[in-house]
């Protein structure tokens, strides 16, 4: 009975420890971030004029939301290419920066510069490097330049065309190509992915690989048996950060046809109930698979 108060007061620690880190957080967000959020919602169901200095909003009901549903053909498209585009490179990401993970945690030579170079994405993804590098007339010369040298050719092209000549190219292949050719963008996307995992994977006793060994075990059913299975809770928090993180990127489709109806067309309203549509959608989609993937998570103490 002592054994388990003294459990119940470890637990607690810890759960006060998580609340206080993330308190600023929650703070923040109550302060900053929930008024404009209601305003936004509200704003999606109204018709916005603006005047000098001012701004009118008119209750609308629903026709902003019918608009972007029935009339505006290009935001249902954009939003299913950008759905699409998300679960699989989602998927990419995950495998990948798993995979380099498990390479990472394994004793070698340089393995701290090693890890520092797989680190440097999450640098050279943030606003200032990321914006370096896309409006740099330097950087944009030299790669239009590779382009022109190279014919605008690869081995992934090259190849993608011969199956589709042959006629053996299919969705299937379009979308594996994709990950090919984008795999600089996976890379760069995966930083805190690794690191998360990284983290999961230095906690696991090595007492286990050891015990497993003596008992037959090869390496790769203690990849699955062990390995897997230890890290499985981190599998979520990686997978809703990878969404959030691609949902979030300045070449998502959606983000730009956002931005072109509020800031160009000046239309808030509509822009407003695009934006929801879009959030509501990416919600239901970390819902449903944070539930699915929750489902095969081992949780252990």
């Amino acid at each position: 009975m002592k054994k388990k108060k003294k459990y119940t007061g470890l637990q607690r620690r810890k759960a006060i420890a998580g609340y206080l880190f993330i308190l600023p957080f929650v703070i923040g967000f109550l302060v900053f971030m929930i008024q404009p959020l209601f305003q936004s919602l509200y704003m999606s169901f109204s018709k916005v004029e603006l005047g000098a200095g001012s701004v009118k909003m008119i209750f609308d009901g629903l026709s902003n939301y019918i608009r972007a549903f029935t009339v505006d053909t290009e935001f249902n498209r954009l939003l299913t290419e950008e759905i699409g585009r998300m679960s699989y490179n989602a998927l990419a990401i995950m495998v990948f920066s798993f995979f380099v993970a498990l390479i990472l945690n394994q004793k070698f030579k340089g393995r701290a510069f090693v890890r520092a170079i797989f680190f440097l994405p999450v640098i050279l993804s943030s606003g200032v490097i990321l914006g370096v590098e896309t409006n740099n007339s330097l950087l944009s010369d030299v790669s239009s330049l590779i382009k022109e040298s190279t014919g605008n050719t690869s081995i992934s092209g090259v190849i993608e065309t011969i199956l589709e000549t042959s006629g053996v190219g299919g969705m299937a292949f379009e979308i594996v190509f994709e990950i090919v050719n984008g795999i600089y963008d996976v890379a760069l996307a995966s930083g805190i992915q690794i690191i998360i995992f990284l983290s999961g994977l230095q906690t696991i006793s090595t007492s286990m690989y050891e015990a497993a060994e003596i008992d037959g075990c090869t390496k790769w059913e203690s990849l699955w048996k062990i390995t897997f299975p230890m890290i499985s809770p981190l599998l979520i928090v990686n997978w809703i950060y990878t969404i959030v993180d691609f949902c979030m990127r300045s070449d998502n489709e959606v983000i730009e046809k956002i931005s072109e109806t509020m800031i160009v067309d000046l239309n808030y309203g509509f822009a407003s109930s695009m934006a929801w549509i879009y959030f509501v959608i990416v919600i239901a989609i970390i819902g449903i698979s944070s539930l699915i993937i929750s489902k095969g998570v081992y949780y252990y103490e």
